[in-house]
């Protein structure tokens, strides 16, 4: 049996190829659909995905493809995106948990929350 840390990269990376090669159809990144996403709830694009680093030229990006407006809300446009590309996202999203029900699937992201909490300690 390979370690988790095989598992992990290997999930990861075809988790990014898989989601990359969705989106390339459309000539959009993993970070133009996480902004439109996260733009779409409400939130703060800044707050929730600081994590990823500095996404005004993806911001910029979707100001000139007329999806976002000078507020950083959704125009008409991208909303019309936003909800297309969701649909990409859940097939994506359904073909990567295919066979794994609820409860396993729960399992498994809370035992990678309790692993990234216990080094998140050193």
């Amino acid at each position: 049996m390979k370690p988790i840390g095989f598992w992990f990269a290997h999930l990861h990376q075809a988790l990014e190829s898989s989601l990359e090669k969705a989106l390339a159809t459309e000539a959009l990144t993993r970070r133009h659909w996480q902004v439109l996403n996260t733009i779409d709830s409400g939130a703060s694009v800044d707050e929730a995905l600081s994590p990823f680093g500095e996404l005004r030229e993806t911001i910029a990006d979707l100001h000139a493809r007329g999806w976002v407006d000078t507020e950083d809300a959704l125009t008409e446009a991208g909303r019309e995106t936003h909800l297309r590309l969701k649909a990409k996202v859940g097939e994506f999203r359904s073909r990567a948990t295919e066979g794994i029900g609820d409860d396993d699937y729960r399992t498994a992201v809370g035992v990678l929350e309790r692993m990234a909490a216990n080094l998140a300690r050193e």
